[in-house]
């Protein structure tokens, strides 16, 4: 370890409504956060566009502008918000040991993960030119926007169907493409969907293109059975394929599930490691909205108040015995 490593009481790794938010609560209890905001600070919400369901924000808000908002509130509380990645970390003895982008080591008394997800995407070039512009991987988040048109979504797991669901009763007709014969959702989900008059399922059939220039007018499918090519006019496509919570770094340390989210004492965000939290989208596979990601952030910093406040106590326990 390098004699310059940089000692902090609260490491936040990661932004966007989580990290923020904990970095909010954080320095008001005054913990001197540190947060390093990762590859894409302000996290999924910088790619979205309008946002409508964030209390607070009555006439709605671009993505973007309320991470700034976030940001600058965290600012003004006096955390202190950094330009950064970590690049390793060494979680097997307190002080927790963090390597920000591959050439500065931090010693943090605790630490903070919010890291989130990222989508899963079909990795086609007209999904991310028009990501924001008809393209959605939130159903919830954007599907409002879409109300008696319609729309497509890719997808054959539980996600998949909730969202199609979803859509059918916002949109007059949503067209559910599946790239198999058969879905991988739960059977009781997929009756539902089956059982749903305005959801028409095209089965083997894969996305060629998303057609618009600035907004989704239409996709291209192709039965891969048939070879049958066919133009599906639309609004909006939705991405419905998954989310891949970014905890790799982490894996050596904590637990993660079998789809890699980290896992927290239910009611809390509190690890396998004592000391080391995890918030937001990282560890929440079942609601993934800004809303709960903000509150997930918040339990995260009042779990790390408790436990630094009650380490400063066995230490000074500990000198009042030794004197």
């Amino acid at each position: 370890m390098s004699e310059s490593t940089e000692k902090v009481h609260c490491l936040i790794i990661g932004s966007g409504p989580a990290g923020y938010t904990a970095a909010i609560y954080a320095a008001r209890a005054g913990m001197n956060p540190v947060l390093y905001s990762g590859l894409q600070p302000g996290g999924q919400l910088t790619i979205t566009t309008d946002v409508e369901n964030y209390p607070g924000y009555p006439e709605g808000v671009m993505g973007p502008q309320m991470m700034k908002d976030f940001e600058e509130q965290a600012r003004r509380m006096g955390a202190d918000l950094r330009w950064g990645m970590a690049s390793k970390v060494d979680f097997s003895s307190r002080p927790f040991k963090v390597e920000v982008d591959e050439e500065k080591w931090i010693e943090a008394e605790s630490v903070i993960i919010a890291t989130g997800a990222s989508a899963k995407w079909l990795g086609i070039e007209s999904e991310q030119r028009l990501n924001g512009y008809g393209v959605s991987a939130c159903a919830v988040c954007d599907g409002f926007f879409f109300k008696d048109k319609e729309v497509a979504i890719v997808g054959a797991g539980d996600t998949a169907c909730e969202e199609a669901m979803y859509l059918a009763k916002l949109c007059s007709k949503v067209h559910m493409i599946v790239r198999r014969g058969e879905m991988r959702a739960s059977k009781v989900m997929q009756e539902r969907v089956m059982k749903t008059h305005n959801i028409q399922v095209y089965w083997n059939s894969e996305t060629v293109e998303i057609l618009g220039e600035k907004k989704v007018d239409g996709v291209i499918i192709k039965n891969n059975q048939t070879s049958e090519v066919s133009t599906i006019p639309l609004s909006a496509f939705f991405v419905a394929i998954g989310h891949q919570p970014n905890s790799g770094l982490f894996k050596d340390y904590l637990q993660l599930d079998e789809q890699d989210y980290i896992i927290t004492t239910p009611g809390s965000s509190k690890t396998n490691i004592e000391g080391v939290f995890a918030c937001g989208d990282v560890q929440d596979k079942i609601y993934r909205q800004a809303v709960t990601a903000a509150g997930s952030g918040c339990m995260a910093a009042l779990d790390a108040e408790r436990y630094l406040g009650a380490l400063e106590h066995e230490v000074a326990d500990a000198a009042h015995s030794n004197a």
